[in-house]
């Protein structure tokens, strides 16, 4: 994937450019300090992907988002420190919402997110159809929920969305909010973990840290190394393992 970065800190730009250094099949084609700058840039390089910073002066990254006319249309990723900023993000369809400081296997999970939903839109234009565009993205985001509470109602800026939990792959606290991570986007919800602990009882989604759930089946690795646990899942996300919930992992494992 061909890659913009933007960004109005330079050290910013530097650190992400030194992420993705380590992220296969990418290649950072630019740079950009300014949603101006970025939009221009975007028009000339046609990027697959565009790595944004929310809070730029000037027009900033949703303005920016919200301005971009290319066909195709870049994949996009938010940056941000500031978490609140998320629902309007994810209202321009973004395909993950990253907080700084930007984990590394945060990152290449939005890039693999990104290049899954770029797949996604290319062979519904190959199929020459909208719908088969939406059928695909339905599959692999939205299966229908178990159970009827088994569900979540996202706000968004125009209303809510339903993200059922069937979708969901994995859950991590992002300070006041938690993410809800699927497998062609995340989602921004407002909960504590304790309240979500009690709503999942019963679902395949396990407690693993104070500050994540996941899917045991999206597990591919499990490391151990200095009294510490951390899990591999099959998208490149790394999530630690609490000591508290070991025992409900390993049962949940098979282990």
């Amino acid at each position: 994937m061909r890659v913009l970065l933007v960004d109005d800190e330079q050290l910013a730009i530097d650190r992400l450019e030194t992420l993705f250094a380590d992220v296969e099949g990418v290649e950072v084609v630019g740079r950009a300090q300014d949603g101006d700058e970025a939009l221009a840039s975007i028009k000339a390089l046609t990027p697959d992907l565009v790595i944004l910073d929310v809070q730029m002066p000037g027009r900033n990254g949703l303005s920016t988002a919200a301005s971009i006319d290319v066909e195709p249309r870049p994949e996009l990723v938010f940056v941000t420190a500031h978490e609140h900023y998320a629902p309007d993000a994810f209202e321009v369809d973004a395909a993950d919402y990253l907080l700084k400081p930007v984990r590394f296997d945060r990152l290449r999970q939005a890039v693999e997110r990104a290049r899954r939903r770029r797949s996604i839109r290319e062979a519904a234009e190959r199929a020459g159809t909208l719908e088969a565009e939406n059928a695909q993205l339905r599959s692999l985001g939205s299966p229908p929920p178990p159970s009827e509470e088994a569900e979540f109602w996202v706000p968004e800026r125009h209303g809510l969305r339903r993200v059922p939990v069937d979708s969901i792959t994995w859950i991590e606290a992002a300070r006041d909010y938690v993410l809800l991570h699927t497998d062609t986007r995340s989602h921004m919800l407002r909960a504590t973990m304790s309240a979500l602990e009690q709503k999942l009882a019963g679902t395949p989604l396990i407690r693993v840290h104070r500050s994540a759930f996941v899917r045991p089946d999206q597990v591919s690795e499990i490391k151990r190394a200095n009294r510490t646990t951390t899990l591999v899942l099959k998208d490149g996300a790394v999530v630690q393992v609490g000591p508290n919930y070991a025992d409900t992992l390993e049962s949940a494992l098979g282990l």
